[in-house]
């Protein structure tokens, strides 16, 4: 399904949101590969048909096609409010929660001097949530919602998602610059 997705960001995205979800399933005692390959999908279809109208359900339709069980195209579905399936499992709600956290955290990442998210702390990125122009295209009540729906404070989440990314920060492009590539301070 990775075939669908040319764009190194969007690739990125995915597996930013594997590694958290990961994390989460790890913590809860879920299995980490069924729930990987979640998140790893969710947005395999958003290049090419990144409108509400088509997705993800175009994606769901390709999967369904590919014989994907029916837990696996919910979940996907749930993950966008507007499609109208009503987050009920625990992955549904993670996947829902580490989707735009995983984003805002790696976009957090990105603008620290080390371009790493291995310096960065969870009041760094509320800091960066109340800052209503970085990342706009973010919604910052999404964040919150996905929090709550794990039933966890807000920066218990954030330090989750850092923790799970740190996992992954090189295969992420999240492990910073050498310190030669550091500018002066």
């Amino acid at each position: 399904m990775m075939a669908h997705t040319q764009s190194e960001s969007l690739r990125k995205h995915m597996l930013a949101v594997e590694a958290a979800v990961r994390g989460y399933a790890r913590l809860g005692g879920h299995d980490e590969d069924d729930w990987g390959v979640v998140a790893l999908l969710h947005d395999f279809d958003y290049e090419r048909w990144p409108d509400a109208e088509n997705h993800p359900y175009r994606g769901v339709e390709i999967l369904q096609a590919h014989g994907y069980p029916e837990w696996v195209t919910r979940a996907i579905l749930s993950h966008a409010d507007y499609s109208g399936v009503r987050r009920e499992s625990p992955l549904e709600h993670t996947l829902y929660a580490c989707d735009e956290m995983s984003g805002f955290v790696s976009a957090a990442a990105l603008v620290r001097p080390s371009k790493s998210v291995m310096d960065l702390e969870a009041p760094s990125v509320i800091k960066k949530m109340k800052d209503k122009a970085f990342a706009r295209a973010v919604n910052r009540d999404d964040l919150r919602r996905g929090a709550e729906e794990l039933g966890l404070p807000l920066d218990e989440h954030v330090t989750n998602v850092i923790r799970f990314l740190r996992e992954q920060a090189g295969r992420l492009g999240l492990a910073g610059s050498p310190p030669s590539e550091l500018p002066a301070s």
